[in-house]
């Protein structure tokens, strides 16, 4: 590991999407200089809410020609719509609050940016050197509270280092395992005068990412995939940081082997395509969560090996040895023993993988003509389905289905947390990445609106749709008055149960249908009234109520580009997401209750019909 690292101006920018900044030093204020190094740095726009502790920064930010700064109604929503706004361009993220309560209103959006590995620098303002430790108003120690969810934090005592530690933070949430960095200047800081120039280095002991994969390790895997015979990749998020699907696609199809993408995956491989399994775990396809249990091989790239994937570890693809390649060394080897760690860029490693498979004379393609027969067959007996409701209201995943066959993939879409964001996930087709944004690891509700105004402001000429369930929609739906306000005509399709649905269901299923406090409103009245809510934030806003409703109103809110829109679709209380294991169950479990015929057992004949998800599962607890 190298003492420091030493970029020179273009380094820097290289590392980050930004141009290279000016050469020689300008005199100029602490302020200044942050708003300085964020334009050098290729910043374009940041999100944030002044206060006491950032005032200077924010006169600073309003002299600026080039920086645009939007101006969100919560800290927490500043924080999201960072995220949405790196997920979608694969830009750094910036976020701005004052001290105290504004820098704390931050902390959900940077464990959440910490757990799923997106690039976040937050600048928050604190109370004057003075006054550290002294309790001051507004004071709290925000580089403490932060220390276990950020990649680095700093709190910038020297003026004079404004540049180098704005810049240090840009290339640590940019490089290696992305992630969020929070920089702390005290107020007296930046009102100071410094001689600014654009730095040419930064002194960062031991942090040196490993992006390009050992021969020896790239060797040893391709070994163990041609002598594999069910072999499957098991894709994460990681890919998608990487901008690696098309290297994905190419090793995928030179091989042969199937593909599973994880929730935080999804569009890294077209859905479209006969290799893909869909997504595997808790709610995953029954093909997907089979070709991981049954298979002999799993190539992990860009994965952790999620609780949510896994079940129970020690039941998890138990006949499997793995390859688990990953940027980040601390993730190889946490959770499952693996046979050929690779630590390196999915891109490079996919990249190392294909040239060395097809430069080989030594180790063939794997025989697995057997293994993807019996997927497809799974493939054709497990389509994804719903019945429709007993009360006659609404399907969500028929709402879905909609949505996806008139938007099509081009679009983002962005779920909150609950039962619409696995229906969004196992509903809408993904064909291409930084297509689908959701909180994965956090599962934070609240999410979806600030996070698709983030993605809009990133990416203008996409259609931007979240997909929102009622209980997410009230923790932050103020953010709609910023984006209509700020110009950003995202569409809102909320499903709406009346109900905490994921917790109801869970109640459900596991608490013998004892509903503790999750009901959001009375089945009869609309309290709160989201179209009401809605126009009085500057929306336009639909309510939908039968299915002849649905496609009008998709139709009606595409129309309309020149504000956001909501669309409040009214669905049952009792629909659920199938198929479904619970928390820290075994995987088998939907193995033996969709009584799937063993593997390769030619004696036994497929199902005459297919069978939907939702039907075998329910006939099984019946």
């Amino acid at each position: 590991m190298a003492a420091s690292t030493t970029p020179t101006p273009a380094s820097v920018a290289s590392s980050t999407g930004a141009k290279p900044g000016p050469k020689g030093p300008e005199r100029m204020t602490g302020a200044q200089a942050i708003v300085r190094t964020l334009e050098d740095l290729g910043t374009d726009l940041v999100f944030g809410i002044p206060g006491g502790a950032v005032l200077p920064l924010y006169d600073a930010i309003n002299r600026s020609e080039t920086l645009r700064h939007v101006l969100t109604r919560h800290e927490q929503g500043a924080g999201h719509a960072a995220e949405g706004y790196a997920l979608a361009c694969g830009k750094v993220g910036v976020c701005i609050a004052t001290s105290g309560p504004g820098a704390t209103n931050l902390v959900t959006p940077i464990a959440d940016a910490n757990l799923d590995s997106v690039p976040l620098v937050a600048i928050t303002g604190q109370v004057g050197s003075n006054l550290l430790g002294t309790d001051a108003f507004q004071e709290a120690d925000i580089r403490g509270v932060t220390m276990p969810i950020t990649k680095h934090n700093f709190i910038v005592t020297d003026p004079n280092k404004i540049p180098e530690a704005i810049a240090a933070a840009f290339h640590l949430a940019s490089t290696g395992r992305p992630g969020p960095v929070l920089v702390d200047i005290p107020k007296d800081i930046q009102n100071a005068t410094v001689e600014y120039s654009f730095p040419t280095k930064f002194y960062m002991p031991g942090y040196k990412p490993t992006t390009n994969p050992h021969n020896r390790q790239i060797s040893a895997a391709v070994k163990l995939i041609s002598e594999a015979s069910r072999p499957v990749l098991y894709i994460g998020g990681g890919v998608v940081k990487a901008d690696a699907h098309r290297e994905l696609l190419e090793f995928a199809e030179f091989t042969g082997i199937p593909v599973v993408t994880t929730l935080m995956a999804l569009g890294a491989f077209p859905d479209s395509h006969p290799q893909h399994m869909g997504m595997p775990g808790m709610h995953g396809t029954v093909p997907a969560v089979a070709a991981m249990q049954r298979s002999d091989l799993l190539i992990a790239i860009g994965a952790r090996f999620d609780d949510r994937v896994t079940g129970d570890v020690d039941t998890f693809a138990p006949h499997a040895k793995a390859i688990h390649a990953d940027v980040d060394p601390a993730e190889i080897g946490k959770i499952r023993e693996v046979s050929v760690p690779i630590v390196g860029d999915a891109r490079e490693v996919l990249l190392a993988l294909t040239k060395t498979y097809q430069n080989s004379t030594k180790y063939p393609k794997p025989e697995i003509e057997e293994w993807t027969g019996y997927l497809s067959d799974l493939q054709d007996r497990f389509p994804r389905g719903w019945e429709p409701t007993e009360d006659g209201k609404l399907n969500p995943q028929q709402i879905l289905e909609h949505l996806s066959a008139e938007i099509g993939p081009e679009a983002i879409y962005v779920a909150g947390v609950g039962q619409h964001q696995m229906w969004a996930a196992q509903f809408i087709d993904f064909e291409n990445p930084r297509t689908w944004l959701n909180s994965g690891g956090a599962g934070t509700m609240g999410y979806a609106v600030p996070a698709a105004l983030g993605a809009k402001a990133a990416m203008p000429d996409k259609e931007v749709w979240a997909i929102d369930g009622d209980g997410c929609f009230q923790m932050t739906n103020q953010e709609l008055t910023t984006a209509a306000l700020e110009g950003f005509p995202i569409k809102v399709a909320v499903i709406n149960n009346g109900n905490l649905g994921m917790v109801r269901q869970w109640q459900t299923l596991f608490y013998e249908r004892n509903y503790s406090n999750t009901k959001l409103r009375e089945e009869a009245s609309y309290v709160p009234d989201f179209v009401k809510l809605s126009e009085a934030m500057g929306c336009e806003s639909i309510r939908v109520t039968t299915e002849e409703e649905i496609l009008p109103a998709i139709q009606r809110a595409r129309e309309i580009n020149d504000r956001p829109v909501v669309i409040d679709f009214i669905v049952g209380e009792d629909a659920q997401v199938w198929p479904m294991i619970s928390g820290g169950a075994s995987n088998e479990e939907i193995q033996y209750a969709l009584g799937l015929r063993p593997l390769f057992d030619e004696n036994e004949s497929a199902a005459e019909e297919p069978a939907t998800i939702h039907e075998t599962v329910e006939e099984t607890e019946d």
